[in-house]
Formats: structure tokens, sequence, C-alpha cells
């Protein structure tokens, strides 16, 4: 018996731990709150305090008092969208702002949406190459682009000069819609570009691979199975394009014309030439809405129609 008693006790359960005096009574504050890394509950919606007072300040407080003087300036009713609504050069300068918008978001899709899908496959050294050209953009100056433009497209500038040593004769571009046009679509690509590679970067391609085993050729599997995965791709950088171009007022001052403004630009006119804050506000809203309505829409119809994409992915007739 004595030569097992050293193993019982090699084996033996852990002392009980002391007293229940020298053990904390409850789970205790954590060491993090012990030592001021985490506030507490009760102090975490103060955390807030500091943005929602900026946002108050730059951005609801302005937008307030411009929906405010469009109602009240220069008398109180809706004489200023009245004015807005029954304008011909008010209903063209808002028409060609949303013309201008649709087609900047056309031809980024068009433009970018072969480039995203490149990136996808490319090799890592490739794929940082086309990322940086997407970037670039936003390391330069506005300003510096823009008149970097005003050099490309003037008469007597490098596109007309290379049109005319190919023979194609020269182009009238500054001063007209289409150069304020080929500025906002190579300002805005990389707010398309991104979206959409971040998608298409997420799509298995065994499911393409999987329809072209199913008998569908290289261009419909793609058609049918990669494109409608890469709608939500679609509708976020169609959607940043497009709002984004409603408010673009540097680029048209520069590369347009008086004759040809967009709605930024009679905005600026309205409340800074003509201190006239009622009509200016009334743009103003109706600019907001326009962005406002089109928001909903968008995601409306991105919910259905990526719903219904990514419902029937796994059973495609191809």
């Amino acid at each position: 018996m004595d030569g097992l008693a050293e193993p019982m006790t090699a084996i033996s359960p852990r002392p009980a731990p002391g007293p229940a005096a020298d053990r904390p009574a409850g789970p205790g504050p954590r060491s993090g709150a012990a030592g001021g890394g985490r506030a507490p509950r009760t102090l975490r919606p103060l955390l807030l305090v500091p943005t929602v007072l900026l946002v108050l300040a730059g951005f609801v407080y302005p937008v307030g008092t411009i929906v405010v003087r469009s109602v009240t300036q220069p008398e109180f009713g809706p004489q200023n969208f009245s004015w807005l609504l029954h304008d011909a050069t008010s209903l063209q300068v808002l028409g060609r702002t949303l013309a201008v918008a649709a087609l900047a978001t056309l031809i980024t899709l068009v433009l970018g949406y072969p480039y995203a899908y490149l990136m996808t496959l490319s090799g890592p050294g490739l794929r940082g190459l086309l990322m940086l050209a997407v970037l670039m953009p936003f390391w330069t100056s506005l300003m510096v682009r823009v008149f970097a433009w005003v050099i490309i497209l003037q008469d007597h500038g490098v596109l007309n000069t290379v049109l005319g040593a190919l023979g194609l004769g020269e182009t009238h571009l500054l001063g007209t819609t289409t150069g304020v046009l080929i500025g906002i679509c190579q300002l805005l690509m990389p707010f398309m570009v991104l979206p959409l590679f971040n998608a298409m970067r997420s799509i298995d391609r065994r499911v393409v691979q999987a329809g072209m085993i199913c008998g569908a050729p290289p261009w419909k599997a793609f058609w049918r199975v990669f494109v409608p995965l890469s709608l939500p791709g679609v509708f976020a950088g169609s959607l940043m394009v497009f709002i984004l171009s409603l408010g673009f007022y540097v680029t048209p001052a520069v590369l347009g014309s008086p004759r040809q403004e967009l709605l930024p630009n009679a905005l600026y006119t309205q409340i800074s030439e003509l201190l006239n804050w009622g009509r200016g506000g009334a743009l103003a809203v109706a600019l907001l809405l326009t962005a406002g309505v089109l928001l909903a829409v968008t995601t409306w119809v991105s919910k259905r129609v990526t719903g219904k994409a990514a419902g029937v992915t796994g059973g495609l007739e191809l």
C-alpha cells in the first residue's frame, strides 16, 4: 500500500481555491476597462456627439437653410418652384444635367467593365500596375487635371494636332458639352472601376466553367452567368458616377461655356451673381430630390434584379 501512495498523490486534484473573501464577489470589470481602455456603456453614446455635431453643422444646417429660403424668399410661397417648372431655360439646364450624368455613367460603365474584368484576370504584377493607373487621378489636384484637359482639347492643342497629323481634320471640343463629358468621365472612372473590380473578384470562376461544361459557349456562359453576378458592382458604380456627375461645377465651368451650363453652374449664377437665394434654393432642392429619387429607385431595382440573378444562377438554362 505504501508503494501506491506516491502515484496517487501525483494525480490528486488541485487544492480548492481560497476563501470567498479572497476572490471578487462578481465578474468584476475587465482589465481593459480597469485600465481605461474601454469606455463604460453609459458613456459610449457620447462618442457620437462630435460626429453628430459635425454633420449638423456641415450638412443639415446648410441644406436646411437652402430649403427654407427656397420657399421664403423673396416671399413665402412656392413661386420659386413654379418658376423652375415653367421656365424653359431652367428646364433645359435640368435636362442637360441629367443627360450629361446619364452619358457619363454609360461611358464609364462601357469602358470600366472590361478594364475591371482584365484586372481580375491579371497576375499580381500587372494588376498592381492597372490599379495604379486607376488610383493615379486621386493623387493629382482637380484643378491640375481640368486645366490639363484644357491644353488637350483646345483648338490648337494636343488632340487636334494628332488628328491633323493623321489626316482626320480638326474638331472643336473646348467649350462644348462633349468636352465637359470627356473631363467628367476621366475624373469619375475610378468610381466605376473600383466597385466593379470588387464585385468581380468575389465571383467564383468555377460557376462560369460549370456553364461551359454544360454546353454553353464561353461568350454565353460569360453573359448568362458572370454578368448577372457582377450586377451589384454595376449598380454601385453607376449610382456613384451618376450622383457625382450631378454636382460637378469646376469641370463644366472650365471646359464648358455659359450657353451650355449645367445645374450647379446655374445655381451658382442665381446665388452669387444675381443674389436670388429663392430661385437658387429651388435649383438646389431639385438637384437634391433628383439624387434622392435616383438613390431610392436604384436601390429598389438593385435588390430586385440582384435577387433574381442570385436565385436563378444555379438553374440557368444555357
